[in-house]
């Protein structure tokens, strides 16, 4: 099976009640974690790229190594996807170059600059085959080459959907209902603390999702932001030298009711990091004479392949969907 694009994985996903994962990669070990467990659990997929990964491991390796994916797991379906592509020439750059999706993120620009930045990648890009995903609507955190402080941060407003998803010709939409970028997505102010002392984040805008699905009934909706922050790898690395105080993420079970209407694609990225650098620190402090690389990015990618497949299982509610 050759790289496919998201169209007919969404139009399940919406049908189904469940979700896509979508899962940044920047290096090999990480790619064969994810579909690895993709491929066992019979799970389609998107392996998503971002500016910062493309700087750091080269487009032309990344797309080498989606490739070899595709080859070793022919019977899943697997898009590549452009993560926060900033501008048209970057999605240009990815669509020329073999991805098979691209999102333009002009969601930091007014409304009317957004649809025409909006757009024009769409008119290029479905010249070519390829699908886009747009963003209305800001998430605070920092991801790669996308810092939002807080205070910028703005829920997607419903009644703009319409006109934007008219105007622009996107394939499907990012919003904003309280998620956001990175493992700190939260301040312990903005949280609550449970009985035992674990923070708890606010809930997630789902007035805002169901008023959104309203007014676009049947059009998928993306999450960013999404990642949930496993509370045992945070303490694998601050057991092993980190220090990573009050890092939280997205319950698990609200991302589960959030996939039961009408998002079709959950963003996760900073659980597969903090998986692999919590297995490398507990290894070196366990093997302080190892150096082998092999040797420690094994129990890495074993870890990150056990992860991926708990959210597909019991978080996307993908498996079996292939």
């Amino acid at each position: 099976m050759a790289l496919v694009t998201t169209t007919e994985m969404f139009r399940k996903a919406y049908d189904g009640g469940y979700a896509i994962g979508a899962f940044n990669v920047n290096n090999m070990e990480i790619v064969q974690g994810i579909t690895e467990a993709c491929r066992e659990e019979k799970a389609p997929v998107i392996l998503q790229v971002s500016k910062g990964a493309r700087a750091y491991a080269n487009h032309t390796y990344l797309v080498k190594l989606v490739e070899a994916a595709v080859a070793e797991c022919p019977e899943i379906p697997i898009a590549l996807h452009l993560d926060h592509g900033p501008d048209f020439e970057t999605c240009k750059a990815c669509i020329d170059g073999g991805f098979t999706s691209v999102m333009i993120d002009a969601s930091s620009k007014p409304f009317a600059e957004n649809i025409e930045i909006t757009k024009k990648v769409v008119e290029y890009a479905h010249d070519h085959g390829v699908v886009v995903e747009a963003e209305l609507g800001t998430l605070a955190g920092i991801e790669d080459d996308v810092k939002v402080a807080a205070h910028a941060a703005s829920y997607t407003r419903p009644e703009e959907v319409e006109e934007f998803v008219t105007k622009t010709g996107c394939d499907s939409l990012a919003i904003a209902i309280g998620t956001s970028h990175g493992a700190y997505k939260f301040t312990a102010a903005q949280c609550t603390r449970n009985e035992q002392g674990i923070l708890v984040p606010p809930p997630l805008r789902f007035d805002v999702l169901e008023e959104v699905s309203r007014r676009l009934p049947g059009f998928p909706i993306v999450l960013h932001g999404s990642s949930s922050v496993p509370q045992n790898y945070v303490k694998m690395i601050n057991d092993n030298g980190g220090k990573m105080p009050d890092a939280v993420g997205i319950p698990e079970e609200q991302l589960r009711h959030a996939a039961e209407l009408s998002v079709c694609k959950i963003n996760i990225d900073s659980d597969l990091r903090l998986a692999m650098t919590g297995t490398i620190r507990q290894f070196f402090n366990e093997h302080p004479d190892k150096f082998d690389p092999r040797e420690y990015l094994k129990p890495a990618r074993a870890n990150i392949k056990e992860l991926v497949r708990h959210k597909l299982v019991d978080v996307l509610g993908c498996a079996g969907k292939a």
